[in-house]
């Protein structure tokens, strides 16, 4: 890309600082992830939604995703290096649900390296592509908005509907 920050550096060490980055947003969140836990299992003391949380952590479906994230968790876990908008979730989730951190270490290396490999490749262009374009036209944008509204407004209402039909 020109112009770019990374431009004249070699390739190696771009892919190495972005693997790097990656690893370590990886662990910080995954760590978030446990500490909250920790936090919420601990006791009533702290905030509220520790006791929330605590409560979410020993319902049936929890356990559930912790027997799934046992068994194919490590494959979550690169997978969501591939994805915009979930990772943070589902690493954030490995935490929650107490993944090994030795696990998680282990099946965040594959995941970090396609994040570096994508980004120090195609992935900074693609999104500079997109924005360029965006910039041209507000039609563009305005369309991606109405549709993330869409997207939040049918995950509300089905989330209120499950809601509704728990307490009932």
């Amino acid at each position: 890309m020109e112009g770019g920050v990374m431009e004249g550096y070699p390739f190696w060490v771009i892919w190495v600082l972005l693997y790097l980055g990656a690893t370590f947003r990886g662990q910080a969140t995954y760590w978030i992830g446990r500490g909250v836990r920790s936090g919420a299992l601990r006791g009533s003391a702290g905030p509220g939604w520790w006791r929330r949380t605590r409560d979410r952590i020993n319902q049936m479906d929890t356990r559930r995703a912790r027997q799934l994230l046992d068994t194919i968790g490590p494959l979550a876990i690169p997978l969501a290096y591939l994805t915009v908008g979930l990772q943070s979730a589902i690493i954030i989730t490995a935490g929650l649900t107490h993944l090994g951190w030795a696990r998680f270490s282990i099946a965040q290396v594959p995941g970090a390296a396609a994040w570096a490999t994508i980004y120090s490749t195609i992935g900074f262009a693609a999104w500079a592509g997109m924005i360029s374009a965006l910039a041209g036209d507000w039609w563009p944008l305005a369309v991606l908005i109405v549709a993330l509204i869409a997207v939040g407004a049918v995950i509300a209402f089905r989330r209120r509907g499950r809601q509704a039909a728990v307490r009932a």
